[in-house]
């Protein structure tokens, strides 16, 4: 009994859900109103591109901020007055900083940030070569590390068994 009726709520909610996010993407859309389908497509990359800088993780699409909202403000103003997304990004980064751009740029302030993960596999790996070289040459001790009193010893107990 307990299962149908969650099946039965589940029947209830999901068309809600759907009506709702379908709604709110047409709502997008009238609100920027766009003349192509390809300026469309260049605003919401570039809305899933530029990062909110008050919500610290949340790309200024997704975000209620004030601040994100002017700058899906300002990105329609430049998409619309037909300006390529390069000139749009950097203009935010102008504006807001490095840290609203998901992918920063390649230079001497972000080299560390790129390579930091390269060089962290790269020492990883280094030490897991040493760590089995030294320990490839323990299993195959011959008993070279011994002294004459110590294989005196061994053969004897050896002997006896």
């Amino acid at each position: 009994m307990k299962h149908w009726l969650i099946a039965l709520l589940l029947a209830l909610v999901a068309p809600l859900a759907l009506a709702q996010s379908e709604e709110s993407s047409a709502s997008a859309q009238d609100i920027y109103p766009l003349a192509s389908e390809a300026e469309r497509q260049r605003f919401d990359r570039l809305l899933d591109e530029l990062r909110c800088p008050k919500c610290q993780n949340q790309n200024i699409a997704d975000s209620d901020a004030p601040i994100a909202e002017d700058m899906r403000e300002e990105v329609y103003r430049m998409v619309k007055e037909g300006a390529d997304e390069q000139t749009v990004v950097d203009s935010m980064v102008d504006r807001f900083g490095e840290f609203v751009h998901y992918k920063p740029a390649f230079d001497a302030r972000t080299a560390l940030l790129w390579l930091l993960p390269a060089i962290v596999i790269l020492i990883g790996l280094v030490v897991i070569v040493v760590i089995v070289r030294r320990s490839g040459n323990g299993g195959d001790d011959d008993g070279a590390g011994l002294t004459d009193e110590q294989r005196r010893q061994a053969d004897e107990l050896l002997r006896r068994q």
